[in-house]
């Protein structure tokens, strides 16, 4: 059996339908109730809480680990997650971790999750880890505005970086959990190019057949409503990223490609996938 956490989001969604339709045995764990695909098992559960884990994870040999926003908070602990699932018997684990613990390994929020990195290598089991930049979906965050306004708000609106489709994400970590050939493997994951807040909108447009205009925001306009989202520490992270990424921060990987044998998806590809959230 493979237990997948955050099954419910968009990485998820995706992979748990991805390993029920390779015929494997998925546990879907997310803290609210939600359909899932035919076969699978849904478990609400928290995170937050390992003890409540061990029913889950009782029986499992794999577990794909996602950690929500709140959980990556300074101070936050995750330790407890992997002696759980490896006193329940579990012997994969694939850990969404972030390319931040490379390219800025002393920020304060990837602090954390390189020691989970560390403790996951120590800990006799199995793994994989997954290190994606910046996601298209977050794109989703305009929705709202391109739908009532046809507007595009966002800092930095001329800085890029490769924005990665949650959907390789997926790909990449059902491979990892059902493949051997992927143990001991740590995968940066980025779309194929370099794409600005100002691009997107002309992607969004695009796809919608309709025009839809750029607003730039002020740093200090986009942490505010970061910070209403996430914790303060993550959302200075993410304007230091997104308003001065770094070389490694702006190298296109060809992890997604290594993996899969195919390139990685365009943000036009998620842009067109996903646009009825814009109309």
């Amino acid at each position: 059996m493979i237990v997948v956490t955050g099954a419910t989001g968009n990485i998820g969604r995706p992979l748990t339908r991805a390993l029920a339709a390779s015929g494997a045995q998925v546990t879907a764990v997310s803290r609210h109730a939600a359909p899932v695909p035919d076969g699978v098992r849904h478990v609400v559960a928290d995170l937050a809480d390992p003890a409540g884990l061990t029913p889950v994870l009782t029986g499992a040999k794999s577990l794909f680990l996602l950690l929500s926003g709140d959980l990556h908070a300074t101070g936050a602990e995750h330790a407890g997650l992997l002696a759980r699932a490896a006193d329940s018997g579990v012997r994969r684990v694939v850990l969404l971790s972030t390319l931040g613990v490379v390219t800025r390994p002393f920020g304060p929020t990837r602090v954390a999750m390189r020691a989970l990195e560390d403790t996951l290598r120590e800990s006799g089991m199995e793994w994989s880890l997954l290190r994606p930049g910046g996601f298209a979906s977050n794109a989703l965050w305009w929705a709202e505005s391109v739908r009532t306004r046809r507007v595009v708000a966002a800092p930095f609106g001329d800085v890029g970086v490769p924005l990665v489709d949650p959907a390789d994400i997926a790909e990449v970590a059902a491979a990892c959990l059902l493949e051997d050939r992927h143990t001991g493997g740590a995968y940066e994951l980025t779309g194929p190019e370099v794409i600005t807040p100002r691009q997107q909108t002309e992607a969004l447009a695009t796809a919608l057949g309709l025009p839809v205009a750029f607003h730039e925001l002020t740093r200090e306009e986009a942490g505010a409503g970061l910070r209403r989202a996430m914790p303060a520490e993550l959302a200075e992270d993410t304007l230091d990223i997104l308003g001065s990424p770094s070389p490694a921060e702006l190298r296109v990987s060809p992890d997604v490609e290594r993996v899969l044998g195919r390139a990685p998806r365009t943000f036009a590809d998620w842009a067109a996938r996903h646009v009825e959230a814009f109309r």
